[in-house]
């Protein structure tokens, strides 16, 4: 179904067929990821929530010192050392007793992880859609 006076016709559809196919891919890549993150965090919560806190402390590791500030905790580095490790146990242990408190339990939370990803995987799919249908020749014409 080619416009034999449009010579850029039949390029304008593959484009469209090709961007078609790579939102699919991207759509079944999302709804991957979003299981294997619902599986996670239904098995091990708890780990997620530490993981987090690990990359905090591991970013703030990375982050480069100056000569001051070695000179100036040099002589306190193990004694915060040892305190920013027994803040870590405490704040664990604070969260995991607020999440007990608040009744959120591992069923609870891949609910709510999951209703959130099947709001993400639609916005993806939602979006996708809008595109492939704006680049349908007449799309844009008034």
């Amino acid at each position: 179904m080619s416009d034999p006076h449009n010579p850029f016709a039949h390029k304008r559809s593959g484009a469209t067929q090709a961007a078609s196919k790579a939102l699919d891919n991207v759509v079944d890549t999302t709804q991957d990821a979003a299981r294997r993150t619902v599986d996670t965090i239904e098995n091990n919560p708890l780990s997620v929530l530490v993981g987090g806190i690990a990359v905090g402390v591991l970013a703030g590791v990375l982050l480069p010192r100056t000569e001051r500030e070695t000179a100036m905790l040099g002589p306190v580095g193990k004694r915060l050392t040892e305190g920013a490790v027994t803040a870590a146990r405490a704040a664990r242990d604070a969260g995991t007793a607020e999440l007990v408190a608040a009744g959120i339990s591992r069923e609870a939370a891949r609910a709510q992880v999951s209703k959130l990803l099947d709001g993400v995987v639609t916005a993806v799919k939602t979006a996708g859609e809008a595109a492939s249908n704006a680049t349908k020749p007449g799309a844009n014409e008034n």
